[in-house]
């Protein structure tokens, strides 16, 4: 069969989906690309590599020559898994379009362009973008030349031109336990909590006539021991969509919160800006991927696929075929308009 029938293409994106990945049990899947991957290797004369990030968690990396551009996406999944199913238009599953069909997507293109004669491309399928980014940071500290990373994202096969970024914080709030009827005697941690985030909801987040609004969502609430008890402890996790760099919006929340609360920080992850490339649709994410934690060591990032966010990470997950479709020719339209940029750089 022909690696360029839409069936292959499909049928790959629904061996990936049966796989369970949820983060951080990718061993599997990783497995199963590395044996794919393989034999295209052999006959095109090129390099398949396990790389370990944690025992049984391994990125997954195809060259050929030293790559210029370099396909990525991640392999990993949120909970829970369920299985693949498909109709005529479309293919469902956890991780159909988050991102397995994107894998699929891209090592088609891949192919497409080994069969063209194109030899300076890569393949870098990376563990734990839902979680923490592990794969991508330890990708980062071992590249490979690359001067262009075509990051996997489902974006409904426009490129984008920026991506938020994300603050986490865990509010935490200390007290005094005392009994119910007698509240003089201890020191609410609650309480605390409530004017702490209270303040966090007044300031005033920033704006980008790019990415739009900073956003704030106060996502888990913790603490008290029973009832009758004034609770002695009280936390809240916050996440901020960033549209910069998070520098003043880390400081207003720390400075709200004093004297009632502490501000933990758990994570931080700016936002970022990429590229136009003549004839592609484009548009902005609120999402963060693993881009910030390649931090350039692969090369300029573009950021591309099929599917919509709208419906990753929830029980309706599902890739229309002719979006994967549409994706194996961009991907290569794409890589083509890099390469020849590359080209007339090393000419100049």
């Amino acid at each position: 069969m022909n690696v360029f029938e839409p069936a292959n293409v499909f049928e790959l994106t629904r061996a990936l989906i049966d796989i369970d990945s949820v983060t951080p049990n990718e061993e599997q899947v990783g497995d199963f690309l590395f044996d794919y991957l393989s034999p295209l290797a052999a006959r095109t004369g090129g390099r398949v590599e396990k790389i370990q990030v944690e025992p049984h968690r391994n990125n997954i990396l195809a060259y050929w020559d030293r790559p210029v551009v370099t396909f990525s996406t991640h392999i990993d999944t949120v909970p829970p898994f369920f299985p693949s199913r498909e109709d005529d238009e479309f293919i469902w599953g956890r991780g159909a379009c988050d991102t397995k069909g994107i894998i699929a997507s891209m090592i088609h293109a891949v192919e497409a362009l080994l069969a063209q004669g194109e030899r300076r491309l890569g393949l870098l399928f990376v563990v734990g973008e839902e979680r923490n980014s592990a794969g991508a940071y330890a990708a980062a500290k071992d590249p490979r030349g690359s001067k262009f990373i075509i990051n996997g994202e489902p974006t409904e096969n426009k490129l984008v031109l920026g991506s938020k970024g994300a603050l986490r914080f865990e509010i935490v709030a200390k007290g005094k336990m005392a009994h119910s009827a007698y509240p003089h005697l201890g020191d609410s941690a609650v309480l605390k909590l409530l004017d702490a985030l209270a303040r966090i909801r007044e300031i005033q987040l920033p704006t980008n006539a790019i990415l739009g609004v900073s956003t704030l969502n106060i996502a888990t609430l913790k603490g008290g021991r029973a009832p009758n008890v004034i609770p002695d402890e009280a936390m809240a996790e916050i996440f901020i969509r960033l549209v910069d760099d998070g520098a003043s919006t880390r400081a207003a929340v720390i400075k709200a919160v004093e004297g009632i609360a502490e501000a933990r920080e758990v994570l931080c992850i700016p936002a970022v800006h990429m590229r136009a490339i003549p004839g592609l649709e484009t548009s902005v994410v609120s999402f963060t991927t693993d881009i910030p934690a390649f931090d350039g060591s692969w090369g300029e990032p573009l950021l591309y696929g099929p599917g919509s966010i709208h419906v990753a990470h929830t029980s309706e997950e599902r890739i229309a075929k002719r979006d994967i479709l549409q994706a194996v020719e961009t991907y290569q339209k794409m890589a083509r308009q890099l390469l020849e940029k590359e080209g007339q750089l090393l000419k100049s």
